[in-house]
């Protein structure tokens, strides 16, 4: 297009300007996906305010505004997504689902479309999935190399269960996808069940979940244990009947890779528990469990060292009188003013040991089996984050912001 619809803010990011009052829906609907591409965004928030439309990005996890729609314009946008979709543009008293592939640069980009009546009019959100991005390897993932031999030890087997777990948006799907490449090969029938279906994997057979044919996580993997496979990958687990079947499949011979919501390893124990998993079922299915979260990195084009301040040295468990210098990023136009840019994981790595074994047949607390891995060297979400903040990648408020230290 030869017209520029996004002009720079202050903040360093591009928002579609207010002259856009005679811009086609089309081009601007155009120029919102463009940027999103363009910034790594991982989501697209268009929302109806009282007197105009509001465009945020979700970059490195958190939202950023670009300008704003005039609001007469927010119907012809909504409708010119919801055509593109495939979605009811007559529909707007119920949420919709809709999906739009699209190419940029020889790249195909997967385009998730949600919508959501409100009062003010119909908000949509949109999940961005670059399929052709080059998949991560494990050694990227920023495990410490104590915790990269431990996890790799539990993958590394015949049969069990391994589960991934944190809170939505912490990375558990890059980490399952990173562990399936490097179980990839040629003896190796690996079969997923997914929703959706986020990057593509040459070399393995991947399913996606299909409400409207009744395609479940349980009825997929039901189908799954048929095709004689020798890794199972579960999307996520959502329920108790899913939760039974992926024990059951790990228990006849099958390693299943896959991930859950709570906020620790401990807690995933508890979880299970909780769905009607019977302790010994459990104690003899699970190899481990990982969890993380996905904190952003200090900036490396404004990172500068300063004196850490008592309350972050108190955070760090360093005496006060201590000196102690730290980084931390003073905002460039390289990462918009923030200070960072890009995100790595900080994890735990919890094995299923004979201690931890026993602990859980006699229906122990999380603490205990949290206290229990310690004494033998578990290094907990907390104590990696602050290796992190202390080799400089990134800062004690990101580490209270991500929810590290709960």
């Amino acid at each position: 297009m030869d017209k520029k619809y996004f002009a720079s803010d202050k903040n360093g990011f591009d928002g579609i300007s207010t002259n856009g009052n005679d811009m086609q829906a089309a081009d601007i609907v155009e120029n919102i996906f463009s940027k999103a591409i363009k910034l790594h965004a991982s989501d697209i928030h268009i929302e109806p305010l009282d007197i105009k439309t509001r465009v945020r990005l979700r970059i490195d996890g958190l939202l950023r505004p670009i300008e704003d729609i005039p609001a007469a314009r927010h119907n012809s946008v909504i409708s010119r997504i919801k055509v593109l979709c495939g979605m009811d543009i007559a529909e707007k008293r119920v949420p919709q689902d809709g999906r739009l592939e699209i190419t940029r640069d020889g790249r195909c980009i997967d385009l998730r479309i949600s919508t959501l009546p409100t009062i003010r009019g119909e908000k949509i959100v949109i999940r961005v999935l670059d399929k052709e991005r080059t998949l991560f390897s494990l050694n990227q993932l920023a495990f410490s190399e104590g915790n990269l031999k431990l996890y790799q030890s539990l993958y590394q087997t015949a049969r069990g269960i391994v589960l991934i777990t944190g809170p939505t948006g912490s990375g558990k799907s890059t980490t399952l996808y990173a562990t399936l490449n490097e179980l990839n090969t040629q003896e190796q029938n690996i079969i997923t069940i997914e929703d959706p279906v986020e990057y593509k994997i040459a070399g393995i057979n991947q399913v996606a979940v299909n409400p409207k044919t009744g395609l479940t996580f349980a009825k997929g993997l039901r189908a799954i244990v048929r095709q004689d496979p020798n890794i199972i990958m579960v999307g996520e687990i959502r329920d108790a009947e899913t939760a039974q079947i992926a024990i059951q499949s790990a228990l006849t011979g099958h390693l299943v890779l896959s991930t859950l919501h709570t906020n620790s390893t401990a807690g995933a124990v508890t979880r299970l528990l909780d769905m009607g998993i019977e302790p010994f079922l459990l104690a003899s299915a699970v190899r481990g469990v990982v969890a993380q979260r996905l904190v952003r990195k200090i900036c490396p084009h404004c990172c500068k060292q300063y004196e850490a301040e008592d309350w972050e040295k108190n955070f760090l468990h360093v005496p006060a009188e201590r000196e102690l210098l730290l980084q931390r990023g003073e905002g460039c136009e390289k990462c918009g003013f923030t200070g960072y840019k890009g995100r790595m994981a900080v994890q735990e790595v919890l094995p299923i040991t004979e201690q931890i074994t026993g602990l859980i047949l006699h229906h122990d607390s999380e603490t205990m089996i949290q206290e229990a891995a310690r004494q033998h060297g578990f290094i907990s979400l907390k104590q990696n984050g602050i290796d992190k903040v202390m080799a400089g990648y990134t800062t004690v408020a990101e580490l209270i912001r991500s929810s590290v230290c709960s």
